[in-house]
């Protein structure tokens, strides 16, 4: 086959992967709108979800990083309350400046220990981050002095579009920078399909996990921000309330780990967020109660999943 040949190819089966994206969204979309057409589905209403959606998208594609690896991480929650009220805190010292590096400084450097302590230790990374998870609801409390922590309507840029829109576009700039131009896109990429053929390669998985934790958390530093802009206000949860956190944005990444196949992460993921946040709204309208919405979409992630992911086997064992 030629270079032409399998350039087209790729860019057909990326195609396919968009639209079916797409049919999803769209599927969802019609089945709550006929359900409850006056309380769901609305212009107003579709700029909410995608509102939110978006913020979720930006820790899924720092999730991506990770969960390509076969590692998890329980401390995001924790870390997105720590590093929105460090940044509200010195947002009160040195106005703009303070809020951003505080946000992204805190999550970053949270990244690299819990990065660090998951080498060092040599254990599973759900053990370490469930660990860390109950340290940084602590520190969280200490930092906060016990009250809810609010951003000043000065600093609320990143809370509302065009803010919001343009730093989250900027970090799946960088998420497409990173796995399509560098060494780590790379190498995250071949320790996930193969880590015993990419250490045969004399590639240091070690160093790439450890990279990949602290892109994880650089991301959650670009969450916390828009979070906390959205919300106006964090306060500080202890006995792993902060667990909730962790995945709407886990769901997101799901998506663009199944859709990887196609040569979409980021597109998935963003779409797959937006499909999510129908989906909760849309039972939301329907006054379903909280528990019959977990039961009906985390069925429905599980065979969005499940379909991608056999398709996927079937056309590489092909």
């Amino acid at each position: 086959m030629s270079i032409t040949a399998q350039y087209q190819k790729l860019k057909s089966k990326k195609y396919y992967g968009i639209v079916l994206l797409l049919v999803m969204l769209l599927f969802f979309y019609a089945v709550f709108r006929i359900l409850s057409p006056d309380n769901f589905g609305s212009t107003d209403n579709l700029y909410s979800y995608f509102q939110s959606s978006i913020i979720y998208s930006v820790g899924g594609c720092g999730f991506y990083f990770i969960v390509v690896m076969g590692l998890f991480d329980f401390s995001v929650g924790a870390n997105v309350v720590l590093s929105s009220i460090v940044g509200v805190v010195l947002s009160k010292k040195f106005g703009y400046a303070g809020f951003l590096l505080g946000c992204l400084g805190c999550g970053t450097l949270i990244g690299l220990l819990i990065g660090t302590l998951y080498i060092k230790l040599n254990i599973p990374s759900m053990i370490v981050t469930v660990g860390a998870m109950l340290v940084l609801e602590s520190v969280a409390v200490y930092v906060a002095g016990g009250s809810k922590q609010t951003l000043e309507p000065a600093m609320q840029a990143f809370g509302t579009a065009p803010g919001n829109i343009l730093l989250a576009l900027a970090a799946f700039l960088l998420m497409w920078f990173i796995l399509k131009y560098t060494r780590i896109g790379t190498y995250i990429n071949a320790i996930g399909s193969n880590e015993y053929t990419a250490k045969n390669m004399g590639i240091s998985v070690s160093k790439y996990k450890l990279l990949g934790f602290v892109l994880l958390h650089f991301f959650v530093g670009i969450m916390a921000i828009l979070t906390v802009s959205y919300g106006t206000s964090m306060t500080a949860l202890t006995g792993m309330s902060t667990m909730s956190r962790n995945f709407q944005p886990l769901m997101g990444t799901f998506f663009g780990i199944a859709f990887r196949k196609y040569g979409t992460p980021i597109i998935a993921i963003v779409i797959g967020e937006l499909i999510i946040s129908i989906i909760f709204n849309g039972f939301v309208a329907l006054g379903a109660p909280t528990t019959i919405q977990n039961v009906v979409t985390g069925a429905a992630l599980l065979v969005i999943v499940t379909l991608t992911a056999r398709r996927g086997k079937g056309a590489v064992a092909k």
